[in-house]
Order: structure tokens, then C-alpha cells, then sequence
């Protein structure tokens, strides 16, 4: 892949409308574009990784995906400067390379349902074991994708909120340079070919969008598998942003919910540094006896350290990102130190923290809340005629599809219309349809 090509300007759904010149870069405009937008405010109240805040406030996705989009800045600004200096002759357009990651970080997230990554879990379960499993033969019989559902990827469902023209809005959904877009398909392959990961980039619906993106930024078949595409090179620094933040993050949200002791946090983070540095970094800490002061600059010595040897990574394999030979995330490539720091703050992570009790609470609401609301919204698209139905329907907002011509494209409206909502939405939502809330009389 040639990075001329890959850095591109133009914008999706908008190719042959000329605008005229704004003082602004086009990637700036892009995360302008998706600050102001409802999608993103909404990420507010959904759910990161802890229940929503009562007296302690923890990250939430609009939070998260703010502090992604800084760290994604560094790294786009590290690897620019390093190119630059590769490729000096200065005719690539490698300086905006900063500004296209922290506009695809900011958007990375906004394909997800509400209550976490259990919202995607619960979506799944609903389609492969749950009451939507009858649906399977309809919608193969007619042609569609059933593993779209069966294995929901709020990553491709990022791809359709960005791109797909709702009802009554503009052609190209966001109009986002087709960089940006490009840049946040973790995933370029169908769901066919996801494995047993699950993971996959757009939905059967997006592959033609998918395919013009690639078309556009030259983007390369897989030379190991030619049903899948490459990664685009700046994937791997969206992909490293997010790393970076939500492991470090948690354990910090961890110890101010007390699921983790201050002693437990301090050595997990201080574990990235030996010798002098450590050194050096104890004296600054204990300076303060604050210890969220103290966690916040361990956190920010952790932060500047892995952007920097993410950006080594990139900058030493960039001939193997280029021609799809490279592959692996640039987390697992860092130093020796700072893996084993990493992987340990992993384990901890995933043995104390996903499986706290607050989590767990979570997900369980979410299994039950999707999987009731999915039952009731996919029986009123699928027999409209019904008394109910119409009630019902009349709840889903005009942008989305009811009167889609397919079990797939009815199942999508259904899907378009849930992973939208806000953890507070959905619960509201779920008590009125079950007559748990009523109207004041």
C-alpha cells in the first residue's frame, strides 16, 4: 500500500461536491464533525466497564473514547514526525496523520449498544440461543447474513452509523473522509470469515461501502486469505489508543470503587518501571500523599511511556503494515517491562474487576433488558398489523426502517434502533413496555 493514496481528503458520500476551502483541515473537520453529533453525546450515558456513577464517578464510553482520542493524537503526532523523517522530500500528506486517529478514536466506540460489551454479548445470545434463533432459515432463504447477528460487532455497527443513510438524513451518514472511516474498521472482513473470535468489520449492508473505501485508499487483499483485506496502517494506532487507555483506566476506576486496594493499584502500575526511572518516578509520587494524585501521575508516566513504544513498533514494522505482512496489535510488541506490566495488569483486570460484582450486575440487567426489548420490537416489525404492533411502532423513530422489504433489513432496524440507546433509555424503555412505569396519573 502507498501511503499517497492511503492519506485521502475525500469524503464519503460527498465525492463529487466541491466545498470551498476552510481554514480547518478536512480530519479536523471530521472530529469537529463527530464532537458535535448526537451519536457521540449519547456515549455519555452508556456504560464503559462499571455501573453508571452514583457518588463516584467512573468512565463511561463518552469519557473513554475522549481520552482515547488524546492518546491517539500522540501516537499519530509520534509516527507523523518519524515519517517524516524516513520520507523527507515532504509530498505525503503524513502531518494530519494525528488528527485522522484522534477523529477515529473519538468515533471508535459509537457502534455500541448500551451496558458494555455485554450489550453486544446479550445481542448475540438473543439471535443464537434465544427466542430470535427461529429467524435463522427466513433470513438465509432470502440471502441474508444471519452470522451479522449472531455475532454482533459494535465495531461494523460503528461502520453503518457512520455511513448508512437513515431516512430523511444526507447521503454518506456523517460524510467522514474516507481515512477516518477507514481507520476504524479494527476488522476489514465479513462475518463469515470472523472465526471464533466473532470479530468482524461491517455488516452485509456496509460490505459495498466497505469495498469503495478500500477501492479509494488502496487497501490490499490479505496475501494469507483473500476473502479478508488488510489492516489500514492507521488501525493499529486506533487499535493501540484504546489498549492503552481502557487497561490502565479500569484499574484506576477499580480502586476508587475499593474493588481494588491502593497498595494493589500502585504496584500494578508501577510495575511498567525498573532501575533509575523507577526510581525517579517513587520520589515525584510520594510527594503527594493524595493517593488519586498519586495514581493520576503514575497513569500519565504509563501513558507517555506506552505511546512511545507503540510508536517504535509502528515505525519499525511500517514496510510489513504496508504490504499486510504485519499483523499482530502494537501492545504485544512492546518492551520486555512493560509487556509483562501490561499482562499483569490483564490478569488482575479480568479475575477482579470484569467479574466484580458490580459488572456482573450489569450484564445480567442488560441479558434481560435486550433480550425483552429485541422479543417485543422484532414481533411489532414482523406483524405490523397486530394492535400492538402499531403502539409499538409508533415508538421507533422515523429514521429507522420498519418497512424494510427484508426479515434482514426489519432485524436491522430493530438493531439500529437499540444499539442507539443510552443505558437509561433502554431501561426507561424496558419498564414501560412491561408496565413496570407508568405515566403519572
Amino acid at each position: 500500500m502507498d501511503w499517497t493514496q492511503l492519506l485521502s481528503g475525500k469524503r464519503f458520500g460527498m465525492e463529487e461536491y466541491h466545498e470551498r476551502k476552510h481554514e480547518r483541515t478536512d480530519f479536523q473537520r471530521d472530529y469537529d464533525r463527530l464532537i458535535f453529533s448526537s451519536p457521540f453525546r449519547r456515549l455519555q450515558n452508556k456504560t464503559q466497564v462499571f455501573p453508571l456513577p452514583g457518588s463516584i464517578f467512573v468512565h463511561n464510553r463518552l469519557t473513554h473514547s475522549l481520552e482515547v482520542s488524546c492518546v491517539g493524537r500522540s501516537l499519530g503526532n509520534n509516527v507523523s514526525k518519524g515519517l517524516m523523517q524516513k520520507y523527507p522530500d515532504g509530498s505525503i500528506n503524513f502531518p494530519e496523520i494525528g488528527s485522522i486517529v484522534s477523529a477515529a478514536c473519538l468515533a471508535h466506540d459509537m457502534g455500541n449498544p448500551p451496558f458494555g460489551h455485554s450489550g453486544e454479548r446479550a445481542i448475540s445470545a438473543y439471535f443464537l440461543e434465544g427466542n430470535g434463533s427461529y429467524l435463522e432459515s427466513e433470513i438465509r432463504s432470502a440471502g441474508g447474513r444471519w452470522e451479522d447477528f449472531l455475532h454482533f460487532e459494535g465495531n461494523a455497527n460503528a461502520i453503518r452509523l457512520l455511513t448508512h443513510q437513515f431516512i430523511g438524513r444526507r447521503k454518506g451518514g456523517f460524510a467522514l473522509t474516507y481515512s477516518t472511516l477507514a481507520s476504524i474498521v479494527k476488522y476489514p472482513y465479513a462475518s463469515v470469515y470472523s472465526g471464533k473470535k466473532g470479530k468482524f468489520g461491517f455488516f452485509q449492508s456496509e460490505e459495498e461501502t466497505y469495498m469503495r473505501i478500500a477501492t479509494e485508499l488502496g487497501i490490499n487483499r490479505n496475501p494469507e486469505d483473500d476473502n479478508k483485506f488488510v489492516r489500514y496502517p492507521l488501525v493499529y494506532l486506533v487499535e493501540a489508543a484504546d489498549d492503552i487507555c481502557y487497561q490502565i483506566m479500569d484499574i484506576e476506576d477499580a480502586c476508587k470503587l475499593h474493588i481494588l486496594t491502593t497498595e494493589e493499584a500502585i504496584q500494578l502500575l508501577l510495575n511498567f518501571f525498573e532501575g533509575e526511572r523507577l526510581d525517579h518516578i517513587t520520589r515525584v509520587m510520594k510527594m503527594v500523599d493524595d493517593t488519586n494524585e498519586q495514581i493520576a501521575y503514575l497513569r500519565s508516566c504509563i501513558i507517555g511511556l506506552l505511546v512511545d513504544e507503540c510508536s517504535r513498533v509502528f515505525l519499525e514494522n511500517e514496510q510489513g503494515i504496508l504490504d499486510g505482512t504485519y499483523n499482530a496489535p502494537l501492545i504485544e510488541q512492546i518492551g520486555e517491562q512493560a509487556k509483562e506490566a501490561y499482562a499483569a495488569c490483564s490478569k488482575t483486570a479480568y479475575k477482579k474487576i470484569y467479574r466484580a460484582k458490580e459488572v456482573l450486575d450489569i450484564e445480567l440487567a442488560g441479558y434481560h433488558i435486550f433480550s425483552h426489548l429485541i422479543d417485543s420490537l422484532t414481533e411489532a416489525v414482523m406483524n405490523q398489523s397486530h394492535a400492538y404492533s402499531k403502539l409499538l411502532l409508533q415508538r421507533i423513530p422515523e429514521q429507522y426502517d420498519t418497512n424494510a422489504p427484508t426479515t434482514y433489513g426489519k432485524i436491522q432496524c430493530v438493531l439500529d434502533y437499540i444499539s442507539g440507546m443510552t443505558d437509561v433509555y433502554a431501561l426507561d424503555l424496558y419498564r414501560k413496555i412491561t408496565g413496570m412505569s407508568l405515566p403519572a396519573v
